[in-house]
C-alpha cells in the first residue's frame, strides 16, 4: 500500500526526529510512504485564530500539494481533524474545488487510527520498558474522535508499564494561540495536567499530539520536573 506523508509544520520545525520515527513505523508496517517537501502548514493556526482568508489560501496549497487518491497519514488528530470538519467549510463558496475538497478529507487519517483500523496491526514489535502515562488531546478526542487507538498499540509495546492519567480528558491548556493569550490560565492548567501526571509516578507523558506536547514539555523544563514527553511514534519507533 502506498500513502502520503503529511508532517504539520511543529513536528517538522521542533520535532523532526519525531518525523521520522512515523516513517519508521509506517515502513515496518509494510507501507511505502511517499513524502512531498513542498508541503508546509493545514492552515490550522490562522483559521483558530480568525484569519480565514490567509487559512484558504493555505488550505488550497494543501490541496495542490496532496493530489493523489490515497491515504493521506498525519501524526496529528488535531490537524487531521481541522482538515476533515473544516475545509468544506473554508470552500463552500468556491464549487470547482468541491471534488478536491472531497478527495483530501476523505483521504485525511491520523496515525494511530491508519496502524489500528485501516492497516490492522496493533503490535509492531516495539520496546520501551518504562513507566508513562497517556494523555488525550481535546482536538484528538473532540474534533477527531480519537479514543481506543493509542491505547492498542501502546499496550503491545514490550516492557511499558501504562499508568492511567488522572482526569485525562481534562484540556492542557494547549489551545494553539490560547497558551500565548491567556498565559496565567494555561499556565495554571498545565500545571494540574503534570501534577496528574507525576501523581502516576510515570518517567514519561505520551501522546498523539506533538501540539500538546510543546506546552506540557516547556512548563516540565521550567519547573525542572522529573518527566519527559514523547509522541506515541517515538515509542512506536523503539524495535
Amino acid at each position: 500500500m502506498q500513502v502520503d506523508l503529511f508532517i504539520p509544520c511543529f513536528i517538522d520545525q521542533l520535532f523532526p526526529q519525531t518525523g521520522w520515527n512515523v516513517v519508521k513505523v509506517l515502513e515496518k508496517g509494510g507501507i511505502e510512504v511517499n513524502y512531498n517537501p513542498k508541503q508546509t502548514c493545514c492552515g490550522q493556526p490562522t483559521f483558530n485564530s480568525g484569519y480565514w482568508n490567509p487559512s484558504r489560501k493555505i488550505a488550497q496549497k494543501f490541496l495542490k500539494d496532496f493530489p493523489n487518491d490515497r491515504p493521506i497519514v498525519v501524526p496529528s488528530a488535531s490537524c487531521a481533524g481541522y482538515i476533515k470538519n473544516h475545509y468544506p467549510q473554508l470552500f463552500k463558496d468556491q464549487p470547482e474545488l468541491k471534488e478536491d475538497v472531497d478527495r483530501v478529507c476523505r483521504n485525511v487519517i491520523e496515525l494511530t487510527d491508519f496502524l489500528v483500523n485501516h492497516l490492522r496491526i496493533e503490535d509492531f514489535g516495539a520496546c520501551f520498558p518504562h513507566k508513562i502515562t497517556y494523555h488525550d488531546g481535546c482536538a484528538a478526542l473532540r474534533e477527531y474522535g480519537l479514543k481506543d487507538e493509542p491505547g492498542k498499540l501502546l499496550r503491545n509495546v514490550a516492557g511499558i508499564d501504562l499508568r492511567e492519567l488522572p482526569e485525562n480528558t481534562t484540556c492542557c491548556g494547549f489551545g494553539g494561540t490560547f497558551m500565548v493569550k491567556f498565559v496565567p490560565i494555561s499556565t495554571a492548567m498545565v500545571e494540574q495536567k503534570v501534577e496528574n501526571a507525576l501523581s502516576t509516578g510515570a518517567e514519561y507523558i505520551v501522546s498523539t499530539e506533538a501540539s500538546c506536547l510543546i506546552n506540557i514539555e516547556s512548563y516540565i523544563r521550567k519547573n525542572e520536573l522529573p518527566i519527559k514527553t514523547l509522541h506515541i511514534a517515538d515509542v512506536l519507533a523503539n524495535f
